[in-house]
């Protein structure tokens, strides 16, 4: 799939099929989130992939009762080192894999609301890390029509704020 029609497909999952993400998959998203820019190259950042379906419904309640993520392939928990950028890169690292996951017929959700003490004490994760941003992905049940997007002339100012138009 050409990457703007993927990007411009992506859209927030919440409804998946429960289907395993076959491994040879999952490393392609993967690989895709590695091979993201982060500053000075640094890579700050770890990823905790969470496939077990036990766990992932032990999750749900960390997660604020999200109960959809049961359902999801993957349930990727972001980590960063304390670094300037790390948040940042990890963010750009997800939304690599997130458009490849669309690119591949699968779906993601951001996951933000979470209690990080509990995923903390759940995986293992060391206390050197922040656990900042998480991600589900999976194949969809649901395919919704993606939301309606402001125009390019309502977001962007040329050359001064506030001038709107080209």
């Amino acid at each position: 799939m050409d990457v703007l029609k993927a990007i411009k497909q992506r859209q927030s999952v919440r409804n998946y099929t429960g289907e395993e993400i076959p491994k040879r998959e999952l490393l392609k998203l993967l690989d895709a989130a590695r091979n993201a820019p982060s500053a000075k190259n640094l890579q700050p950042w770890e990823l905790v992939v969470v496939t077990d379906d036990s766990l992932k419904k032990d999750l749900i309640k960390i997660f604020h009762n999200q109960a959809f993520i049961a359902d999801a392939g993957a349930v990727i928990i972001g980590l960063t080192e304390d670094e300037k950028w790390a948040d940042i890169d990890l963010a750009i690292a997800l939304d690599h894999l997130s458009i490849t996951a669309t690119a591949m017929g699968m779906g993601t959700c951001w996951l933000g609301a979470f209690k990080s003490g509990r995923l903390r004490e759940k995986l293992d994760i060391p206390d050197s890390f922040n656990i900042t941003v998480c991600m589900s992905v999976g194949y969809p049940s649901i395919i919704d029509n993606s939301p309606v997007k402001k125009s390019i002339h309502e977001l962007v100012n040329w050359n001064t704020y506030g001038k709107k138009k080209t």
